[in-house]
Order: C-alpha cells, then sequence, then structure tokens
C-alpha cells in the first residue's frame, strides 16, 4: 500500500456515493481546496482530519496513516499536462506568467509568491455570457535577501 492507493481509494468512494469535496471540507475545518489537494495527495493531514476523512471514506488505520505522510508533492504525469483544464492553467502561466512576474517585482520587489503560506479560493460567478470561474490565488510574498 501507498499513497496512491489511498487516493485512488477515495476517488472511488467519492464517485460511488456521490460525495462533493465542499461537504468534506466542512466537516473536516478547512477550506474546499486546501482539503481536495490533500485528498489528491498533495498535503498532509494532521491526525484528527486524518480520522475525519477516514470515516467519510471508509479509511482503515493503515490508509488513515498515509494522509498523514509528507507528499512528494507535484501531481501531473507529464511535464505538458494533457488534460484541456490543467493545460489551460498551463497556458496561462506560458502566456501571462511574464506580466505575472514583472507586476509582483514592480510591486513588491525582487522575491516570489510563496505557495506554502497561501491559499486559494475558487467560486462560481454567474455570468449572461456564461458562468465564470473565478480563482484567487494568495500567497505570501517572500523578497531574496541580501547575504
Amino acid at each position: 500500500m501507498n499513497r496512491n492507493d489511498v487516493t485512488e481509494k477515495i476517488i472511488t468512494v467519492k464517485v460511488s456515493k456521490g460525495i462533493t469535496w465542499e461537504s468534506v471540507a466542512k466537516k473536516v475545518g478547512h477550506s474546499k481546496e486546501w482539503v481536495t489537494a490533500g485528498c489528491l495527495g498533495q498535503m498532509t493531514f494532521d491526525d484528527k482530519a486524518a480520522k475525519i476523512i477516514g470515516k467519510i471514506f471508509g479509511l482503515n488505520a493503515e490508509e488513515q496513516k498515509w494522509l498523514q505522510v509528507v507528499p512528494y508533492k507535484g501531481s501531473l504525469p507529464t511535464p505538458v499536462p494533457t488534460d484541456p483544464l490543467i493545460y489551460r492553467w498551463y497556458e496561462i502561466v506560458s502566456v501571462y506568467g511574464t506580466t505575472i512576474k514583472e507586476l509582483i517585482h514592480e510591486e513588491f520587489g525582487d522575491g516570489i509568491m510563496s505557495a506554502i503560506d497561501f491559499s486559494m479560493d475558487i467560486v462560481r460567478t454567474p455570468d449572461p455570457k456564461g458562468d465564470r470561474v473565478n480563482v484567487v490565488l494568495s500567497g505570501k510574498f517572500l523578497p531574496y535577501k541580501t547575504y
């Protein structure tokens, strides 16, 4: 057994029982974005959250322990994503990455946006021309230090 086996079991149970990530997140007490990332093997749960997720998805004690192991982050199977939705994010970074970088540096200076001290919010925004996907990424600015 490994973490990928646990992820596959979670997805299987989610589909078979019609569970939503939002309902799981409410029971765990964290955002749907972070809990979903954790259930998909990209975050580490503490013991309390692992037990809640274990109950929801019918995980045994060993499977719950795998939820508490620090994962190897980065879950895409290919360097350039082939899934159309994920590819659009790759395209956004390819087209707008230099713009995002330039504007962050202009506003904050030389540094990076943290993906550790980070939050994300994904919401549906109604629009007469077709509903919009509204994604807000918020990461702490970390300046490069001089030494």
